[in-house]
């Protein structure tokens, strides 16, 4: 049932499609152009029906139709098909089977990168496992190929199986959620479901349906830079005033001091000269009014600091990203029930907890089609560490066939 999951994954992680933020493209990559239309030739030959490629916004879409004569909601599957900023180039998975949930493995043959138990007691949970590593020099790419295999993988299960009674499936792979724009341009008119699940998440068992609102903040400072021998009571320093705005900011509400839902300010990059700096910081927090509190913030301390210039020297272009999808989810809980009732009755402990972060679904469901997210089963995202179980993806890809099986009953 399983035996095409494993070759599909290993076959998509070796192809390179990271996304590329400067890029004013769609899709950002043109790898990831001819890794949609690889998916679109697979998805034909599994026998899905309308399979399009939409060069709008790069996303690869395609219908499986219903085989029950019921009248049943249209269930979408979704997944991206970008990686993080993280080398992706050569990626060269290695297979561990049967892990013990104690060793210590070498992703590298001289060991200078390891998976061990102390930096990573996640790794005790997949005792007699078969765990997909890197070698150390790149990311995996489980985010999100996991599950663009386990999507495939289904619905290859479904089209074997007429025996499994399900409503009409729509499935679509996206570009440049890692770059935050993949959903912008989605189609939902197009795309034609009455809710959908991103298979996106992490550890076996998450169900989330609360993401942050999110904005980022582009600040640049405007210094006076005059030879520092002569600077008493002349020279005004950019990067001064920039440490100026970031030690103004809560000390404590930063990503390395809250979890749960906890929002925090995150100075992401900084850059300059005592001429001119700039900062972008992100903004996050789940609750939508402590989330203008924190925009305002900024707009306060921006005010605060010019006043005491003669001119303006700090000036701040604010954008919000995406907002909690929670808002749109949470006037139709039945989306979320059916996956949590497919989790228990494959025998999986549904996980429900909010994301500190994003995912497509979050601009999806204020697009219309309200999207929860579902695990894909990777761990250690964005980096040479990451990880996936394969009996994870197979339990994921068993969640949307469950998925499947209950809507049409």
């Amino acid at each position: 049932m399983y035996e095409n999951l494993l070759p599909r994954f290993l076959s998509y992680v070796k192809t390179e499609t990271r996304s590329n933020p400067k890029s004013t493209t769609t899709p950002s990559t043109e790898t990831q152009v001819a890794f949609a239309h690889t998916l679109k030739k697979e998805l034909e030959e599994l026998g899905m029906s309308d399979v399009i490629y939409n060069e709008s916004n790069g996303f690869v879409i395609a219908t499986l139709p219903a085989n029950t004569e019921k009248a049943v909601r249209t269930i979408g599957f979704i997944a991206h098909m970008d990686t993080a900023d993280f080398n992706a180039e050569n990626v060269n998975p290695q297979i561990v089977e049967n892990y013990d949930g104690e060793s210590t493995i070498k992703l590298d043959k001289a060991g200078k990168y390891t998976l061990n138990t102390k930096d990573f007691p996640n790794l005790k949970n997949y005792a007699g496992q078969t765990l997909i590593t890197t070698d150390g020099t790149t990311l995996l790419g489980a985010d999100d190929k996991s599950g663009i295999a386990e999507i495939m993988t289904a619905m290859e299960i479904l089209i074997k199986n007429p025996s499994i009674k399900h409503g009409t499936i729509r499935v679509a792979f996206g570009p440049d959620e890692e770059i935050g724009v993949g959903a912008d341009k989605f189609d939902v008119e197009q795309f034609d479901a009455d809710f959908a699940y991103t298979m996106d998440g992490g550890p076996v068992g998450e169900l989330q349906y609360e993401t942050f609102n999110a904005a980022q903040a582009d600040i640049t400072f405007y210094g006076k830079n005059v030879h520092p021998g002569t600077a008493k009571n002349t020279m005004i320093n950019a990067l001064q005033l920039a440490i100026d705005f970031q030690n103004m900011l809560p000390a404590n509400e930063v990503p390395e001091k809250t979890d749960g839902y906890e929002g925090f300010f995150h100075l992401y990059s900084l850059s300059g000269t005592p001429e001119e700096a700039t900062a972008i910081y992100i903004v996050r927090d789940h609750d939508r009014e402590k989330f203008e509190e924190r925009k305002q913030l900024i707009t306060e301390l921006q005010e605060k600091m010019n006043a005491a210039f003669d001119q303006e020297r700090i000036a701040v272009e604010m954008t919000d990203q995406y907002y909690n999808m929670k808002e749109i989810i949470e006037k139709d809980m039945s989306i979320v029930e059916l996956a949590k009732q497919a989790m228990i009755d494959l025998e999986i402990k549904p996980l429900i907890e909010p994301i500190r972060g994003g995912t497509d679904g979050s601009k999806i469901s204020y697009l219309g089609t309200p999207t929860p997210n579902i695990f894909a089963g990777g761990e250690n995202m964005h980096g040479r560490f990451e990880f996936v179980s394969l009996q994870a993806m197979e339990k994921a890809t068993d969640v949307i066939v469950k998925i499947a099986e209950l809507n049409a009953k």
